[in-house]
């Protein structure tokens, strides 16, 4: 059974995706054992599996590595995908700026910060990776960090100061450090 993808990635990053010599291309090809086929005048690419496909969820993931590539990605930070268990989350920040320029470009130097200090507070504390490109914020991770890194977001585009959002991310963070540890100490008889 023939199973494909669509992706259609913004026409500047259709380069990236592709690699020097082919090398990002090629990589995912051999990687998901799949097929791989880039319009690069249109910006639509085709992931297909192939005989050689052994893994269920390869189109899928060769599909995001591509995604996650388009929305700013660069391809090392990307190949994260390929590991079981990492997951990708586009938010639309336009759906809660609306139309105005002003109104993106703010929410976005929110979530970035001052040097970049709010997206690295985000990246660390949850492991998470970030990209802000265009009108989205993409996440890469785990299900339980992704979740937590967009409430992380969600709070700063909503408003809520940069002191509220590091108090919440350092808190749910000693909160997973006690709990990892609760598990490792003996239980006492």
């Amino acid at each position: 059974m023939i199973s494909r993808e669509f992706v259609k990635v913004p026409k500047e990053r259709i380069a990236v995706v592709i690699g020097r010599r082919g090398e990002v291309k090629k990589y995912l090809e051999k990687e998901t054992k799949t097929k791989i086929t880039v319009n690069s005048r249109t910006g639509e690419v085709i992931i297909e599996n192939t005989p050689k496909t052994d893994d269920p969820l390869a189109v899928w993931k060769a599909r995001d590595v591509i995604l996650a590539i388009g929305r700013g990605f660069s391809p090392e930070r990307a190949k994260r995908l390929l590991k079981d268990g990492q997951l990708i989350e586009i938010i639309d920040i336009s759906q809660f700026t609306g139309r105005s320029k002003n109104s993106l470009r703010r929410v976005k130097g929110r979530i970035i910060g001052e040097n970049g200090k709010t997206r690295k507070i985000i990246e660390e504390t949850t492991g998470v990776s970030l990209s802000i490109y265009g009108r989205t914020v993409t996440l890469i991770g785990d299900y339980e960090w992704i979740r937590i890194a967009k409430k992380a977001i969600m709070m700063l585009i909503e408003g809520a100061p940069h002191g509220t959002v590091y108090r919440f991310l350092s808190k749910v963070r000693r909160e997973y450090k006690r709990e990892k540890f609760s598990i490792l100490r003996p239980i006492e008889s």
